[in-house]
């Protein structure tokens, strides 16, 4: 796979080291196509994403956010039974896959049914961001003349 270089940026362009990075990971990230998933867009400010985990029980998945972060994790339980396989394509190994998340997004939800690992998100603006009008005021004009005094 192609590796992006983004030195030349660093020489022309301040704060956006960080974005240079998400670009560096996620580039990183679409190298490994396992396990698949989507992301859907539910409305103005939710989101969903559907991961493929057949064959994983809920107690081997594990959903945790730290700083922006959110990372699925899917750790397969030693399954020790003699069993012969003739043919196995169904992918059970060991998987994490990472997801950056934008400022104000909280995970919201998450379930899992049919081998889709659904995690539901929602961006929640603080009132301090969210746009809000501001009202003008209007005063009477000035009744004094150029020249004249208050008396």
């Amino acid at each position: 796979m192609r590796t992006l270089d983004f030195s030349p940026l660093y020489r022309s362009v301040v704060g956006f080291d960080r974005l240079a990075g998400l670009l560096e990971t996620a580039a990183a990230d679409a190298a490994t196509g396992y396990p698949p998933y989507n992301i859907e867009r539910t409305g103005d400010n939710d989101y969903r994403i559907e991961i493929a985990v057949a064959g994983f029980r809920a107690e081997e998945l594990a959903i945790e956010v730290k700083e922006n972060l959110l990372t699925v994790q899917g750790r397969k339980a030693a399954n020790e039974e003699a069993r012969r396989f003739l043919h196995r394509g169904l992918a059970e190994r060991d998987f994490e896959r990472r997801f950056q998340l934008a400022d104000y997004v909280v995970v919201t939800e998450a379930a899992l049914a049919d081998g889709l690992l659904s995690i539901s998100l929602r961006r929640e603006l603080p009132e301090a961001l969210k746009p809000r009008r501001i009202e003008i005021s209007t005063t009477a004009p000035s009744t004094l003349i150029e020249g004249e005094k208050a008396a």
